[in-house]
């Protein structure tokens, strides 16, 4: 099973496509950051990527069966810090990269809505001040952070530098696009709505991947307790 990437509805996935990406991170612009080769920690790597590729490939053919309209372009996504964090990072991975996993994420969540106790309960545990929000330029895309979350140099230079004006804080690139401020009368209601629909897309492509994909040696979950290079410990 070395050359398969694993199976979905029993066919097995060439795994030339994980080749692929792992070479193109080991050349692309991030390589100094990843782990030795070879190592405990590349293989985890690997395997962390085969999950990335199996959800493209999983959803991919969910959106042919569903007659899905697809996008071509294959412009990546960009996910703010708490979806990608609800999401967890294997999916939000394969939603940046993959039309496919957005067009499915939408047909899947479509009818979700947040209802009103919903907000008034989320209202209720989350009162705060006013709150700065940044929409920021990055070198790979665009986000939303506030000021609080990002590295306190990268943080400073951005409040020294003019809007759109490109800083450099040790390793970090931005530039500030503009800013908004959320206040206690910011209607929320889009806000639990997303969040209700991440969570519902979680729990949907759970139970997808058990039923339908099947891992191979080598290429289980990065977290899976039983495979050797889960080195996590309570």
């Amino acid at each position: 099973m070395r050359a398969v990437l694993g199976l979905l509805d029993g066919r097995p996935l060439p795994r030339t496509p994980l080749d692929h990406r792992l070479a193109a991170l080991r050349t692309g612009p991030r390589s100094t950051a990843l782990p030795q080769p070879g190592s405990s920690e590349d293989r985890q790597l690997t395997r962390w990527v085969a999950q990335v590729l199996l959800t493209e490939a999983l959803c991919e053919a969910v959106a042919a069966e569903r007659g899905l309209v697809v996008a071509q372009d294959h412009h990546p996504a960009r996910l703010d810090q708490q979806a990608a964090v609800e999401l967890g990072s294997i999916t939000a991975a394969a939603y940046e990269g993959s039309p496919a996993v957005r067009a499915v994420y939408e047909s899947v969540t479509a009818e979700i809505e947040a209802s009103p106790e919903e907000v008034a309960h989320y209202r209720t545990m989350t009162t705060r001040p006013p709150a700065v929000v940044w929409q920021l330029a990055l070198p790979d895309g665009e986000c939303e952070a506030t000021p609080d979350t990002l590295p306190q140099a990268l943080a400073g230079a951005l409040r020294q530098a003019g809007p759109g004006e490109w800083v450099t804080a040790g390793a970090w690139t931005a530039a500030l696009l503009s800013e908004r401020t959320i206040t206690a009368d910011h209607d929320i209601t889009p806000d639990i709505r997303d969040a209700t629909r991440r969570a519902t897309f979680v729990r949907w492509l759970d139970r997808e991947r058990a039923h339908r994909l099947t891992l191979v040696e080598g290429l289980e979950h990065p977290g899976d307790p039983a495979q050797p290079d889960n080195h996590h410990r309570h």
